[in-house]
C-alpha cells in the first residue's frame, strides 16, 4: 500500500470520526449521532457549553442548529431559573419545618443553606467524578475538572464523555449526564448568585461604615466651629463692655463739672 493511499485512508477515518461515525471492526455505526448522542448534543447546544467535538456538517443541519439555539437558549434559561427557584423553595420549606419542630430561630436558615451547599457539592461536583472514572477511565482529578468546566459552561472540549471508541457505554449514560448538567447548572447558578449577594452586602456594609465615619467627622467639625463661634461672640461682648465703660463714666461726670 502506497503512503499516499494510506494517508488518504487515515484522513477519511479522521473525518468520519469527526462526523460522528464510530469504526467497529469492519463495520461502522453512528455512535455519536444516535438518540442519546443527539440528545446530549442538544443539551450542550442550548446550555451554551459547546464542547466543539461534534457539530452539524450539512447546510440544512447548520440552519436547523441556528434556529434551534435561538429558541432553545432562552427557554433553557427559563427552565434553569425555575429549577433554581424550586431548589430554593425546597430549602426554605425545610428550614420552616425545622424551625417549627425544634424552635430554632437564628440557626435554621444558616443550617439549611449549609446542608444545601454540601448536598450540591456531593451530587454535582464530588460524586460524579467517581462515575466518570468508572465509565471513562479518567482519574478523579480529571473527572472533577470535567464536572466544573461543564457546569460552569466553559466547555473547553478537552474532556468529553462517551468519546472513547474502545469503551462500551450503557444507553442511560448520556441521558443521565444530560439531566445532571441541567440540575447542576441551576445549583451552580444559585451558588454564584449567593456569592454575588454576599459581596454586594459586604460592599454596602463598607460604604455604610465610610458614610458613618464621614458624618461623624462632619459632626465633630461642626461642634468645633460652633464652639469657636461662641468663644468669638464672648470675646466681642467683653470688648464692647470694656469700650463702653469709659464712655459712660465720661458722660456722667460732665454735668458735675458744669455745675
Amino acid at each position: 500500500m502506497s503512503p499516499r493511499i494510506s494517508s488518504g485512508k487515515s484522513q477519511g477515518i479522521i473525518q468520519a470520526y469527526k462526523s460522528g461515525i464510530t469504526l467497529q471492526g469492519n463495520t461502522t455505526s453512528l455512535g455519536r449521532w444516535d438518540y442519546s448522542g443527539s440528545f446530549f448534543f442538544s443539551i450542550s447546544a442550548i446550555t451554551t457549553i459547546g464542547y466543539g467535538n461534534l457539530s452539524p456538517s450539512t447546510v440544512v443541519g447548520r440552519i436547523f442548529c441556528i434556529v434551534f439555539a435561538l429558541f432553545g437558549i432562552p427557554l433553557n434559561l427559563v427552565l434553569l431559573n425555575e429549577i433554581g427557584q424550586l431548589m430554593l423553595l425546597g430549602v426554605q420549606h425545610c428550614a420552616c419545618r425545622l424551625e417549627e419542630v425544634f424552635h430554632w430561630q437564628n440557626k435554621t436558615s444558616f443550617l439549611m443553606k449549609t446542608c444545601a451547599l454540601v448536598t450540591g457539592l456531593l451530587l454535582f461536583l464530588l460524586l460524579p467524578p467517581l462515575l466518570f472514572s468508572d465509565k471513562e477511565g479518567w482519574s478523579y482529578e480529571e473527572g472533577f475538572y470535567y464536572s466544573f468546566i461543564t457546569l460552569s459552561t466553559i466547555g473547553f472540549g478537552d474532556y468529553v464523555i462517551g468519546m472513547n471508541p474502545d469503551r462500551t457505554y450503557p444507553g442511560w449514560y448520556k441521558n443521565v449526564i444530560s439531566l445532571w448538567i441541567l440540575f447542576g447548572m441551576a445549583w451552580l447558578a444559585l451558588v454564584i448568585k449567593f456569592c454575588i449577594n454576599l459581596l454586594e452586602s459586604s460592599s454596602d456594609f463598607c460604604q455604610c461604615n465610610k458614610k458613618n465615619k464621614e458624618m461623624a467627622e462632619d459632626l465633630m467639625d461642626g461642634n468645633k466651629n460652633s464652639m469657636t463661634g461662641l468663644h468669638s461672640v464672648e470675646t466681642c461682648s467683653d470688648k464692647d463692655t470694656k469700650t463702653k465703660g469709659p464712655v459712660e463714666s465720661h458722660s456722667y461726670t460732665a454735668p458735675t463739672e458744669a455745675l
